[in-house]
């Protein structure tokens, strides 16, 4: 197996006049690994990076979760990313959000997102969108995603991104998180989904009333991006009619039925 610089992956884009996506997708083919994913092939293969470069993720919501979500998918080599958010940084967001700064704030979450991208993998492509999501937006922006993160902080927005991915036919990673606690599941199509974990659709979350350590969103952010990994390369079993459940205070994690 050939390792491949990142110098080296720059000579292959001047000579075949291709995106560096393409070029590091066409050296993966030809046995050729570009060195910033070495480490990833032990878990998921050549063939297993190369879908991975060659998906669409979208995440709607760039805060608590969306922020680390956007940077764990950006490293892993998601071809390309389409980031959903109408809000811009306040200082409350400092404590937990990864794409947050002191010199930021007041800046839209999305064209931080964009930013932070270039800084960290240059093959992935990210389709910014400042706008919140909306009955007569939401089609439309997730119309070309293979898998959609909700990375939202509301019931109502979770039950209409829920409602577009089923009309879609696109699978959905639900994270929600509150306090020391958060819960991950994966929706298809034809599953009921939501309506089996929350009773009412403008029932309100009680994130803001528990607040949220930086540790909480990190570690839901993880297992929905190792939900979208699987999803898309086939590897591993989903959360899918099953739902993972950690209280990190005590020290607790439970996977149950959807039923």
């Amino acid at each position: 197996m050939e390792i491949v610089s990142r110098e080296n992956v720059q000579k292959k884009i001047q000579e075949w006049q291709v995106s560096r996506r393409e070029a590091e997708i066409r050296l993966l083919q030809d046995g050729a690994v570009p060195e910033r994913y070495l480490r990833n092939l032990g878990t998921l293969g050549i063939e297993g990076q190369i879908k991975l470069l060659q998906s669409t993720v979208g995440i709607v919501g760039a805060g608590g979760l969306g922020g680390t979500i956007i940077e764990l998918l950006s490293r892993l080599g998601i071809g390309k990313l389409v980031c959903i958010d109408g809000d811009v940084f306040a200082e409350h967001n400092l404590n937990r959000q990864l794409l947050s700064r002191e010199n930021n704030l007041g800046q839209s979450k999305v064209a931080a997102a964009q930013s932070r991208v270039k800084e960290i993998n240059k093959a992935v492509e990210v389709q910014g969108c400042e706008e919140f999501l909306t009955k007569g937006n939401a089609r439309e922006l997730l119309k070309d995603c293979q898998v959609v993160v909700d990375a939202l902080d509301n019931l109502t927005d979770r039950f209409l991104l829920e409602k577009t991915t089923k009309q879609l036919g696109i699978p959905l990673v639900h994270g929600a998180i509150a306090g020391f606690t958060g819960q991950v599941t994966t929706i298809f199509p034809e599953d009921k989904g939501l309506e089996l974990i929350y009773r009412k659709e403008d029932q309100k979350g009680i994130e803001q009333e528990l607040g949220n350590p930086a540790t909480t969103p990190a570690l839901a952010a993880a297992w929905e991006v190792q939900e979208v990994v699987k999803i898309i390369t086939g590897k591993g079993s989903l959360l899918r009619n099953k739902i993972f459940y950690f209280d990190a205070e005590i020290g607790v994690t439970e996977v149950f039925a959807l039923v």
